[in-house]
């Protein structure tokens, strides 16, 4: 008698489901799964390996490849503080820069990093990471589940019930911190509360900080449905998207138009009695959806966190429905293009995580696509290249 296979993701189709060949933007694809031991793929329109990385982290979300060519990655240190337990799924700590031979050429570690870090052309890295409030602050944030703060790290003279609340700091190449900016000291606490759903433990867990273009910072807020842009002189709110547009939003990016281009995850969305995901244009002066994503049949399309968005040379947008890991492209006009189920299953190897996510999982936070120009140390004819990296000791 054959036995079912019980993990309903491995039941359905994995690896390349589909392509159109004459409307996919021509390219590679790369992509970290989340409870692997510390490995990165790129893959062709074809869906097969052309390169795999084998890293001494596992990821602490995601990976990139830099302008330079040098792949960047926020690993997860080994054995760092347990502040709680969704922290042990999306900390990171270890910001490293990779050449195309393996070698780690740029290192930056926080142990309370988490979720973003941007590896920037002049050596520096804007990141974020995070600080416990003292017991007065935390009576400050509004929201929230009674009662759902963390719990006390030993000595740390904080008392019971901790909240964590997020930092973005800069380091330049030399890793001193040449700038800072704090959530609670910025953030008015009644326009930022946390929804009712979530946890009190961490505020306003920032999942996305990206650098744009006029020297400003944009950061997307998940636990209280926010996308804000940050003065980089002043550190003061100077544009504020919130939850009647997005819900539990992630990887927010700005577009050549000016406009910014956001994975709006859906998992309790205003007036709406039905989960679904949807990519987003958001028209930066009049705050209003210019152009969006949803699937013909939207409950069809849905991650209730993690997830990103990528406009491509040619139009399309590259999605990364991220819990199960499914990268998938599609034109202008919603049509699909090309879809591809990470087919690398394995369970979280933190004890902590375990009871909490006991299956297999084959979880993306992101999806990046490249052109074959912005990788110069790719040649296909080598086949599959296995890059081992070793750790700094």
């Amino acid at each position: 008698m054959t036995q079912i296979e019980q993990n309903s993701l491995k039941r359905r189709n994995v690896g390349l489901t589909g392509v159109d060949h004459e409307k996919v933007q021509p390219g590679y694809t790369l992509f970290a799964p989340l409870s692997s031991a510390g490995r990165v793929y790129l893959i062709n329109n074809n869906g097969e390996t052309v390169r795999e990385w084998h890293l001494p982290y596992r990821p602490g979300r995601h990976a990139r490849i830099l302008s330079n060519g040098n792949l960047a990655i926020n690993g997860a240190l080994p054995a760092e503080p347990h502040l709680f337990l969704m922290w042990e799924k999306y900390r990171g700590g270890a910001m490293l820069q990779i050449d195309h031979q393996g070698k780690i050429v740029r290192s930056h570690f926080d142990q309370f990093a988490h979720h973003d870090a941007h590896h920037l052309d002049d050596g520096s890295i804007l990141y974020t990471t995070l600080e416990a409030l003292n017991q007065e602050q935390a009576k400050q944030i509004q929201g929230g589940v009674i009662g759902s703060e963390a719990p006390a790290v030993d000595d740390t003279g904080l008392g019971e019930g901790i909240v964590y609340s997020d930092v973005i700091k800069q380091v330049d190449a030399d890793n001193n911190v040449i700038w800072t900016w704090r959530a609670f000291d910025h953030l008015d606490k009644s326009d930022f509360p946390l929804q009712p759903h979530y946890p009190r433990e961490h505020w306003p867990l920032i999942n996305t900080v990206y650098p744009l273009k006029d020297g400003n910072i944009l950061a997307s807020l998940r636990s209280v449905s926010a996308v804000i842009i940050i003065e980089r002189a002043t550190g003061k709110i100077i544009w504020h998207l919130d939850h009647n547009t997005v819900a539990q939003q992630h990887n927010p990016t700005e577009l050549d138009n000016g406009n910014i281009l956001i994975f709006d995850n859906g998992a309790f969305r205003t007036n709406e009695s039905v989960n679904f995901s949807r990519v987003i244009e958001v028209d930066r002066t009049s705050k209003k959806v210019v152009w969006q994503y949803k699937d013909r049949q939207p409950e069809f399309f849905f991650t209730p966190f993690m997830g990103s968005a990528q406009k491509l040379p040619n139009g399309n947008v590259l999605v990364n429905e991220a819990a199960f890991g499914r990268i998938f492209e599609v034109t202008v006009d919603g049509t699909l293009v090309f879809e591809y189920i990470n087919p690398y299953f394995s369970k979280y190897s933190v004890s902590e995580l375990l009871p909490a996510f006991p299956n297999e999982s084959n979880a993306l936070f992101r999806a990046y696509k490249y052109t074959k120009e912005q990788l110069p140390w790719l040649n296909e004819e080598e086949g599959k290249v296995i890059i081992h990296v070793a750790p700094i000791v």
